[in-house]
């Protein structure tokens, strides 16, 4: 950066994405050996955080308004530009504690929403205004200002842009959003998201420019814009054949003609980067022969196969160190890209195909990396934040808390990409966007080994079972801290436990390249394991496909497992054995009648196949009055007349490992049994059975209902 000439560079969350010691480092001189790096040589720029709260920061602050200063931070800057005055002025997610972990530095305006109010925005626009009108106060003759962004989401911006006066471009950071006008070209494999630049009118009505592109540097955003002479931007002046997003491709370079524009100085340090990344490439764990998807189009918005893989390697790593855990939770926002490759093939019309990697070599011709090799400089680029994993007890109620705030600020609009979306395993949800935040989550199951549900959480929108029960799950030390402001729980019943070891520690298995117990470390340990020699051939999906993850809008919900009928028959006591250790959901269906003087069929959870309920056998004292509060209504006569009707059917739920029996209410309802104002009850006898019915007979009355 400091070779390629900056004169500023806004703070960002991938920057203070550390100790403010750590970003000291990235700014600073290295006293120790300034010939290795002599710090930036621009300010980093930021007018809503305060660097004088913290104490490895604060003495790297100067003066705003002035010209550019190396290894310094301030709020805004004044460029010269052939003796014209440029002010730029930079800003700072306000989400930046969720998001990251700035240390002591004051972030400003709070509280501050993932999804912001209106107030929230107004707020952030006058402290960004605070320091624009400075910056014009102290520079006499200064009509021209540019805004160096990182809010994430564009839409952000596009709301600033409206609020702000005197700004004249906004240069939006953090969400990658492709805008292109007509004479831009595209990347194999890449979308246009909008158009460049998005010209819109400023709090005085004037207008405003705001850009973008995609990051990784996979385009140039270039704005050449004519000013009239109070200042203000003139659209019509945009020239598409000179402005736009410029693709950073081999091709991009034949279609300006600049292949003998090399500039040696920084030739020389992409061949040393070149050695560097050739001996990571050789560092192979595994293989694939698909395109592992972390594109940010991808893991923001729903379940993906490398979204899979990575929540996999986590939940088989934690499984080593404590083998109840069962769910493994991560960010789509922690992946950073896709493992694979994007092409045109020769002849084609156009259409892009995604493909495993391609073979590496080094400089002598030497094949380093096989087609479809998984290595270190993969795992490292695609989970470049490195998170430690962390296990933690969650509730039921909990856990459906955290899946229900993973999906709250999503929309339908595919360019909200929200990093906060998750990545899953062990578990399978569906989620409904057209309801409101935190009533989303439609269906929820926890997983047994074999992939089958073990236990129901949320069925038809509702909490199912008791809400305290407790799952152990592993997570991103990150998230189970606040990050991304999920509600992960603490203190001692969270049994929270940090699996990641200090860089210091010695490295274990075959990967020790990252710390032990760090999410590199258990994806390159889990191809190691399981893919170095069968690559993985699990191909991404579309929405319509996916199951751990289901996107009501796309398809229908299948998380829960199809109902089935008790996979043995009734005992001689009438009672039906219950699989499994979670809920189970039960099916009844009115198979037959003789009368309709039946008030409620119910059915009752015992705890043996004797029938016995916390300790009293049938027929034993008290034994009534326990088995009526272990009991639910299957089918009423009260209700509906659904005794009318032929082969009525309904579901209930009951925990697995139980033992399930039948009875009538007769003369009432089991609410008036309950509260004493009457009826009877009459337990299913085996004296009635036949036919292979299971039959509830009153001997006095003939009153069956058989189920």
């Amino acid at each position: 950066m400091a070779t390629l000439v900056a004169d500023g560079l806004y703070v960002n969350l991938h920057t203070e994405n550390n100790p403010g010691g750590e970003l000291r480092g990235q700014i600073d001189i290295d006293l120790n050996n300034p010939a290795n790096f002599a710090g930036t040589q621009f300010p980093y720029l930021s007018s809503n955080l305060d660097f004088s709260t913290d104490s490895n920061l604060a003495d790297l602050v100067v003066p705003d308004d002035q010209p550019p200063q190396p290894n310094s931070i301030a709020a805004s800057v004044v460029i010269d530009v052939n003796g014209e005055k440029i002010g730029v002025v930079g800003a700072t997610t306000p989400l930046l504690r969720s998001l990251s972990s700035p240390g002591n530095v004051g972030i400003s305006p709070q509280p501050f929403d993932g999804v912001p109010t209106a107030a929230q925005l107004d707020a952030l626009a006058a402290e960004i205004q605070k320091d624009v009108d400075e910056l014009i106060a102290a520079n006499p003759g200064l009509d021209k200002v540019v805004l160096l962004s990182h809010m994430q989401q564009i839409s952000i911006e596009q709301a600033l842009a409206t609020r702000l006066k005197n700004v004249d471009v906004i240069v939006a950071g953090g969400s990658n959003t492709r805008l292109l006008d007509d004479n831009d070209r595209l990347r194999p494999g890449d979308t246009k998201q909008g158009e460049y630049p998005i010209f819109s009118t400023d709090a005085d009505g004037k207008p405003i420019a705001i850009v973008n592109t995609d990051g990784n540097y996979k385009y140039v955003g270039r704005l050449v814009v004519d000013f009239d002479a109070n200042g203000n931007i003139i659209p019509g002046s945009y020239d598409s054949a000179v402005s736009g997003a410029y693709a950073t491709d081999a091709q991009g370079v034949v279609d300006l003609n600049a292949q003998g524009l090399v500039d040696p100085e920084i030739q020389a340090i992409v061949d040393a980067l070149r050695t560097n990344i050739i001996g990571k490439e050789s560092n192979v764990f595994g293989l694939s022969d698909v395109y592992l998807n972390g594109d940010r189009s991808g893991v923001r918005i729903e379940e993906t196969n490398f979204g899979n893989l990575t929540a996999d390697a986590n939940l088989a790593l934690a499984k080593q160190t404590d083998a109840t855990t069962i769910i493994s939770l991560k960010n789509g926002g922690g992946i950073r890209d896709s493992i694979g490759q994007v092409i045109v093939p020769t002849g084609s019309t156009g259409d892009v195909v995604r493909l495993s990697n391609e073979a590496v070599t080094d400089a002598n011709g030497n094949i380093v990396k096989p087609t479809g090799g998984i290595s270190q400089n993969d795992i490292a680029n695609a989970l470049s934040f490195n998170n430690g994993l962390t296990l933690a007890t969650v509730p039921a109620a909990g856990l459906l808390a955290i899946i229900e705030h993973g999906v709250a600020a999503s929309t339908a609009a595919d360019s909200n990409t929200q990093g906060r979306f998750p990545q899953v395993a062990g578990i399978e949800f569906s989620f409904d966007l057209t309801q409101s935040a935190n009533d989303r989550v439609q269906s929820l199951v926890v997983l047994d080994e074999t992939g089958k549900d073990a236990d129901i959480i949320v069925r038809n929108g509702a909490l199912v079972g008791d809400p305290n029960r407790t799952f152990r799950m592993v997570t991103l030390g990150f998230l189970a801290t606040g990050g991304d402001l999920y509600p992960f729980p603490t203190g001692p019943a969270a049994n929270v436990v940090n699996l990641t070891q200090a860089d210091s520690a010695p490295r274990t298995g075959q990967a020790t390249f990252a710390a032990d117990g760090s999410e590199q470390d258990a994806l390159a340990e889990y191809f190691a394991a399981n893919f170095s020699t069968t690559p993985f051939d699990m191909a991404d999906a579309p929405r319509s496909a996916d199951t751990r993850i289901q996107n009501l809008a796309f398809r229908a919900d299948t998380v829960i497992d199809s109902l089935m009928a008790p996979t043995v028959s009734f005992n001689s006591n009438n009672l039906f054995a219950i699989p499994g250790n979670g809920t189970t959901q039960i099916k009844a269906t009115l198979s037959g009648r003789i009368s309709e003087t039946v008030g409620e069929i119910i059915a009752i959870a015992t705890d043996d196949e004797n029938g016995t309920i916390d300790g009293i056998a049938p027929g034993g004292a008290g034994y009534q009055a326990a088995a009526l509060s272990r009991s639910t209504v299957v089918l009423s006569t009260l209700s509906a007349s659904e005794f009318g009707d032929l082969n009525p059917m309904r579901t209930f739920d009951v925990m697995g490992g139980k033992f399930l029996q039948f009875a009538t209410i007769k003369g009432g309802t089991l609410g008036d049994l309950i509260n004493g104002r009457g009826g009877e009850i009459i337990f299913a006898t085996p004296a009635a059975n036949g036919n292979g019915q299971s039959a509830i007979a009153n001997p006095n009355v003939l009153s069956a209902q058989s189920v």
